[in-house]
C-alpha cells in the first residue's frame, strides 16, 4: 500500500510540473514562442520568466547553459545574467 501512495506522490509531482511549464509557455510572445522551439531543438529547456523594464525576459537552460530570449524573440545564448541556484 505505500508503494501506492509513493507512486501517487510522484505522478502528481510530474503533473504540476507540466501544468508550471505550460503556464510559463503560455506567457510568451509569439516571436518568443518561435526562438524558444528552435533552442529546444539544442536541449534548452524553458524554465522561467524574468519580467523587467523592457518587458518578458525567457530564461532557457541546457545543462550549465544559460539563454535568454526578448519579448521581440532576440536570442541571447551569452546573456550577463547569474542564476542562483
Amino acid at each position: 500500500m505505500h508503494a501506492v501512495a509513493v507512486r501517487d506522490d510522484l505522478l502528481e509531482r510530474r503533473q504540476t510540473a507540466a501544468n508550471e511549464a505550460v503556464d510559463i509557455w503560455d506567457n510568451l510572445t509569439l516571436a518568443q514562442k518561435f526562438s524558444a522551439s528552435s533552442l529546444t531543438q539544442f536541449g534548452y529547456e524553458l524554465v522561467f520568466i524574468r519580467a523587467d523594464s523592457l518587458g518578458c525576459l525567457a530564461i532557457l537552460l541546457c545543462n550549465d547553459n544559460i539563454a535568454t530570449i526578448s519579448k521581440t524573440g532576440e536570442i541571447d545564448t551569452s546573456p550577463a545574467i547569474s542564476l542562483r541556484n
